[in-house]
């Protein structure tokens, strides 16, 4: 309608449409959100000129969907062309700009550069740290991405410390059934696994199944991942009974939601037959000794 009464490059128009492409990236169609925010980015750019506030954010939205449908040579030059912006215009301690900080940040560890990932993502926690306070929800997040960053480096003990800091906060403000605290959780276990330490990460799982159980209910997806997650933490202890036993779920709640088919059931069904060829190994090795014989796997 707006199209047609006052044309394309109406200012209402180009904000309806960027309402639109907002809209569809809510829903996940980000084939139809790109297409939008190219015809916006165009428009913005010839009436606004490439500096203007409005210009730069329909860049920035754009190199955020490029990023989602997996373009990331494409995300990454445009985000760093509004870095460069926002850090001019702006200066390089403004919120906006630390968040085209954060976001090219992201498009580094899409493209494993994780070095470059690092460098950004220390100067965001820095400079939100010292404006925000530790505790600020901005603050917290860049904390997390860093120490994702930090596992993908092989920092475990770097990323361990930063988690179990990010988790004693989000407990205290938000408390532990949270869903902020609960994905702390998910991520401080999966560095504890990293770290060979299956002792906590099993504490931390049966927690957060737990949790999930309680609030998403056993069939959503999440749950499921959970009782996964779980089950090869109890098989890495040489828990297979346990392990076995929540695998067998894991495949029933797959195949029900999935179909037989579906990647993530075939996963499970290839997870639980791996468990019960260990559970035969594991009878045969006992076997040979109680006969006094060697067994070698």
């Amino acid at each position: 309608m707006r199209n047609r009464l006052l044309g394309e490059e109406h200012p209402d128009t180009i904000s309806a449409m960027n309402n639109l492409e907002n809209t569809y990236e809510s829903v996940g169609k980000y084939a139809e959100a790109e297409k939008l925010q190219i015809e916006v980015l165009n428009a913005r750019t010839r009436l606004l000129g490439e500096w203007h506030p409005d210009t730069i954010t329909a860049m920035n939205n754009l190199a955020v969907t490029y990023k989602s449908i997996g373009k990331y040579a494409d995300a990454e030059k445009l985000q760093i062309q509004v870095l460069h912006m926002r850090n001019r215009l702006l200066g390089e301690e403004h919120p906006d700009t630390l968040w085209a900080m954060g976001n090219l940040a992201n498009i580094y560890q899409s493209l494993e550069k994780y070095t470059d990932a690092e460098k950004l993502q220390i100067e965001v926690l820095y400079a939100r740290s010292r404006y925000l306070g530790e505790e600020h929800p901005d603050t917290l997040w860049a904390m997390g991405n860093l120490a994702v960053t930090y596992k993908s480096l092989g920092k475990y003990t770097d990323a361990e410390k930063l988690q179990i800091k990010v988790l004693d906060i989000r407990n205290r403000l938000l408390g532990e059934e949270h869903p902020d605290t609960i994905w702390a959780i998910g991520d401080l276990a999966n560095t504890y696994e990293s770290l060979g330490n299956y002792t906590n990460v099993e504490k931390l799982q049966i927690q957060l199944l737990n949790m999930r159980n309680r609030f998403m209910g056993e069939n959503d997806p999440h749950t499921i991942d959970a009782m996964e997650n779980l089950s090869i933490t109890f098989h890495n202890l040489q828990k297979y009974p346990d392990a076995e036993k929540l695998a067998v779920q894991v495949v029933d709640a797959r195949g029900k939601k999935y179909g037989g088919e579906h990647p993530k059931t075939v996963k499970a069904v290839a997870l639980l037959g791996s468990f019960r060829f260990q559970a035969i190994i594991n009878t045969s090795g006992t076997e040979s000794k109680k006969k006094g014989g060697l067994y070698l796997l």
